[in-house]
Formats: C-alpha cells, sequence, structure tokens
C-alpha cells in the first residue's frame, strides 16, 4: 500500500510517500503483540474491552463516563497550573476547560520523562492520541488528548541517554549524569544541573547547523534550565515542539494529583493479596496458551513502591509474617492495616507499579482509550485483572503509530541496490554479502559455489567407500565433513565482506542506511531522537507525521521525506 500526501518543501510543493510494513515481517515481535494485531477479538478473555478499530470507541464513552468518579475540577485546576508552568499554548488550556464537562472523556498516552523528550515513538504516542481525539470529536464525542508523564520512574540509566544522527551520518550518544542524582528516586525529582547547558551545547555541535537550530538550541536552553525538575523539563520541550496541538501533560507526582489518587491507592493496598493473586493466575493461564507474560509476580508482590524519606523508591514484598519490608536494606516493616491508612492519608509516599499504574491513570482520567507499544499491549493482558478486582472497566488499549524515515538519500541507496527495509532486518554483515553475490563480487560467489559443490561430490563418494569398508569412519566422516563446510562457508563470509569493503562508497552508504534506519540494530523509532529531523526539516516534521497517521492501519508504516 502507498499513500501520498501533499507536502510543502523548500522547493515548492511535493508529496509525501507513505508505505507500510507488517509487524510479522519485524524481527522480534512477541506472539501476543501479532495476535492482537491482527485478531484482537480473539483475546477478549485478557482485554475484555477489546476493540478493533477506533470507531468502536464512540459507544464505550458513555461507559467510561458513569463509572468516572474523580472531582474534575480538582484535576482540571492541578493539570491548568501543570501545562501554564511548561508553557502550554492556548489550545491546551481550552482542552482543559473541555475536561471539566461531565460529558468529556479522554484519550491518554504516556511514557517515561526521556531525555530531549527521549526516542520518536514517545512522539509518535502524543501525535496519535491528538489525531484520535480530533476523530473522535468529529464522531461526536467531546474528547481530549492526554499524555501521562511517567515521573514516577526511578529507572534514570534507562531515560539518562538519547541518539541523534549526527553531520557526518553518524549514530552519536548523549548522556546525562547529573552529579547529586540518587540512585533510585524518581525521575521527576531529579534536579538539572550545570552540565545539561554542555550536553545541549554538545547536541548542536553534532548535527548540522540549518535554519531551524538556533530556535531549537533556545527551547532546549529554556526548557532544561540549571535547577529546573527532569520531568517538566521533558513536558516543556515537548509542548514546544508540539506547536500547540492541545496535548494535555498530567504529572502523576503533583500532590494535588497524588490526593485525587489516594482512594484507589487506599484500595488496592486492601486488596493487594488478590490482586497477587488473580495477576499471578493470569500470567499462568497467558503461558498456558502459548504466550509470555511481559511482567514478573511472584506470591510476595505488592502492587505499589514506597517512597522513604530520602526520596528514594522501594519495592515492598511481603514476607512470610505477614508484614511488608522494602527491598534494599531499609530496616521497616508495615502490616496492611498501616500500609492503607498511610496510602490514604499521605499518599506522597507511594507510587504504583507497573500493573497498577493505568488502573490509577483511568481513576484520575475518563480514558476511554490508551495508545501504548508493543509492551503495553502485552502487560495490559495481565493488568486488566486489577481493573476488575478493584471494580473499574478495563480500558481498550490500541497500538501506537509507527513510523521509519527515510530520507531522499537512503531511498536512492535501497532503490540502487533493491533493498528494501526487510531486507536489512538480516543485519549489517548479510547485507553486504548479498550485495557481494549480486552486484559486486559475483565472481568469487559463484567460485566458492562450485568449490563447495566439488566438495560435497568428492565426499559423496568417499562416504560411500567407508560405508562398504568401515560404517563407523563413515560416521566420523559426516563429523568432518560439517566441520569442512562450515569452515568454508566462514572463509567464504570474510571474503565477500572483504571484497565488498573495499568498495569504500558502498560500504559507506550501507552503513550509513543501518545507522539511519536500524540504528543500535533496532528500528529507528526505538532510538533516535525527534531533533535529528526538527533540526532538518523544521516544525513541519511535526506536520508530516500527524498527517501520515492512519488510525485504521495496524502495521508499521515507511515515510519517504
Amino acid at each position: 500500500m502507498h499513500q501520498e500526501i501533499a507536502r510543502e518543501s523548500p522547493g515548492g510543493n511535493a508529496e509525501l510517500k507513505v508505505s507500510r510494513v507488517p509487524f510479522s515481517a519485524i524481527p522480534h515481535q512477541s506472539r501476543l503483540f501479532l495476535e492482537y494485531q491482527s485478531n484482537p477479538r480473539s483475546l477478549r478473555t485478557y482485554y475484555p474491552n477489546v476493540t478493533s478499530s477506533p470507531s468502536e470507541l464512540v459507544p464505550y464513552a458513555d461507559e467510561v463516563l458513569r463509572n468516572y468518579t474523580t472531582d474534575r475540577g480538582l484535576l482540571c485546576d492541578a493539570l491548568m497550573d501543570v501545562n501554564v508552568s511548561i508553557g502550554a499554548g492556548p489550545k491546551t488550556v481550552e482542552n482543559i476547560d473541555i475536561l471539566r464537562a461531565d460529558s468529556t472523556v479522554a484519550v491518554v498516552t504516556g511514557q517515561q520523562a526521556g531525555l530531549f523528550t527521549g526516542t520518536l515513538y514517545t512522539v509518535y504516542k502524543a501525535l496519535t492520541a491528538i489525531k484520535l481525539a480530533d476523530q473522535l470529536c468529529s464522531a461526536g464525542v467531546n474528547a481530549v488528548p492526554v499524555f501521562w508523564v511517567a515521573t514516577e520512574d526511578h529507572d534514570f540509566e534507562e531515560v539518562a541517554e538519547t541518539f541523534v544522527i549526527g553531520r557526518a551520518n553518524e549514530l552519536v550518544q548523549l548522556q546525562y549524569s547529573p552529579r547529586d542524582h540518587v540512585k533510585g528516586s524518581p525521575v521527576g525529582s531529579i534536579t538539572i544541573d550545570g552540565s545539561m547547558a554542555v550536553l545541549s551545547n554538545e547536541l548542536f555541535e553534532k548535527l548540522p547547523a540549518t535554519e531551524f537550530s538556533g530556535e531549537l538550541r533556545r527551547l532546549l536552553a529554556s526548557a532544561w534550565a540549571e535547577d529546573s525538575k527532569f520531568g517538566s523539563a521533558f513536558a516543556k520541550t515537548f509542548a514546544g515542539i508540539l506547536d500547540d496541538r492541545g496535548l494535555i501533560f498530567i504529572d502523576p507526582m503533583d500532590e494535588r494529583i497524588k490526593k485525587l489518587a489516594a482512594p484507589i491507592y487506599a484500595d488496592a493496598v486492601r486488596r493487594a493479596d488478590e490482586i497477587t493473586e488473580r495477576v499471578g493466575k493470569r500470567n499462568r493461564e497467558i503461558k498456558s496458551e502459548g504466550f509470555h507474560s511481559q511482567v514478573l509476580v511472584e506470591d510476595d508482590y505488592f502492587p505499589l513502591f514506597w517512597h522513604n524519606d530520602e526520596g528514594k523508591r522501594m519495592a515492598l514484598r511481603k514476607g512470610s509474617d505477614g508484614l511488608y519490608r522494602p527491598k534494599g536494606g531499609e530496616r521497616r516493616q508495615f502490616g496492611l492495616a498501616e500500609l492503607e491508612h498511610m496510602a490514604a492519608s499521605d499518599p506522597e509516599r507511594f507510587s504504583p507499579g507497573v500493573v497498577l499504574r493505568p488502573v490509577v491513570q483511568d481513576y484520575l482520567l475518563p480514558s476511554v482509550c490508551y495508545l501504548g507499544g508493543a509492551a503495553e499491549i502485552a502487560y495490559f493482558a495481565q493488568n486488566s485483572e486489577v481493573y476488575t478486582t478493584l471494580g473499574r472497566p478495563v480500558t481498550p488499549i490500541l497500538h501506537r503509530a509507527s513510523f521509519t524515515i527515510i530520507e531522499t538519500g537512503h531511498r536512492k541507496t535501497l532503490d540502487k541496490y533493491d533493498l528494501a527495509l526487510t531486507d536489512l532486518f538480516d543485519g549489517l554483515d548479510a547485507t553486504l554479502i548479498k550485495l557481494a553475490e549480486t552486484k559486486i563480487s559475483a565472481e568469487s560467489a559463484r567460485l566458492f559455489a562450485e568449490v563447495e559443490e566439488n566438495i560435497n561430490t568428492q565426499l559423496h563418494r568417499l562416504d560411500q567407500r567407508l560405508s562398504q569398508v568401515d560404517p563407523t569412519l563413515a560416521a566420523n566422516l559426516a563429523t568432518r565433513r560439517r566441520k569442512i563446510i562450515y569452515h568454508l562457508a566462514a572463509l567464504r563470509k570474510k571474503t565477500l565482506l572483504a571484497e565488498v569493503r573495499q568498495h569504500e562508497t558502498v560500504n559507506r552508504r550501507i552503513e550509513n542506511l543501518f545507522t539511519s534506519l536500524l540504528p543500535n540494530g533496532e528500528l529507528q523509532e526505538r532510538s533516535i531522537n525527534v531533533f535529528t529531523y526538527l533540526n532538518k526539516f523544521g516544525p513541519k516534521f511535526i506536520d508530516w507525521i500527524y498527517q501520515s497517521i492512519d488510525l485504521e492501519d495496524k502495521d508499521h508504516r515507511i515515510i519517504d521525506l
């Protein structure tokens, strides 16, 4: 399938070409995710409110509104302060006011607060939520897009680095290491120090200088200023690049948001044993069907993290005596009644674990849908049991838009060597060898094929003779034959790679392909930062992505720029 979308280019109007690749053709996709994409209704046991199309969300909005009990006024007051503080535009403010109405639902997505917004798929999530909210509004449903900034997550190493493609098409890693970071503390509590300015400057030293670089540099300097909080910097950057598309940011660490979440926290504590039992049972069911469980839930599991006096986020585990103790050496212990009272009266001391977080999110927000990635879809099969245990409707989940960006130069390389994106999934060496066989070193490839055929012919003759003399000698020959063929194949690979790498232009162009399209050996969207493309194409890049989102398309999409 090919789609063409009009876009403005420096030379005038051009066409944005969009094609697609099924996820089944992309390596390392889980069976559960693939089945959910192809036949979601077959998994209704795990996803009670499953939808096969965004249009099916329209009637579900009524159920969401019937079950929503959070005080919208208090929620929206907190959201207003959070969003105004990060410089969100008038449309976001308008959407917060729309959310105050009892008839409004939320299209929700979210992600950890990543360095300079993190990976491209975080941007794709946000734009998918905006597009779905727009579509629901067109269908007569009052809907606003909301982005849950996962500031409570404590795996800072996971969000402290990002990658851009540099001036010479090299993959550039940028990593932030704050001086006073307390390991295990929530990401949102980290205070940015002066070294961030150095890192921001390094980003623009690595990127090519363009007409857009100055404005982007100013955005990062403002958002990631010294003494700012990491989570706020992430949201402020996001708000800046989205250019007032109405996305509402929610920070679960906000004190007022915490207080609104207190009832669901307390209920989760009260039913902790039931949650653990039911999720554990669900995991066993998933595995018995041949799927994998995304989140390990053991018998001593507790659905909330506890925050100690230093702000460190610590998992609680149930002991054989029925008391709960923090992992990691903190000498504290709690009874269930004490934890329930603390969750209700002092919710700032808690944050939800991965199986509870969606339920908390959808208790706070009138969520008509959550837009997530493949891993999130997989663990929704487990945490649907948490929704049911806590008496909440199970929020439908849909996959967010997924893209690979192919720039003109890389498209020319693909076309010149008759390659498709799927060919690259075999890896760099396999791709180079394929080129050597078909384009560059066909003579060497034919020679190795002839030699292998001759060796096999002669070894077959020898096998027949040895079988007559002594069958054990034939068995010994079979072992040695495998070794001969193995070593010949290894020599063939080395030879073809050596020959293709002598062609520096070809080798460089193919390596550049992998840097851009499969950096770090994975889909581009999982590594590359959006500033790579904003710096080249400016704010129109966000427009092109938004235009390229097809909510009915469940495949991975390829955009040719």
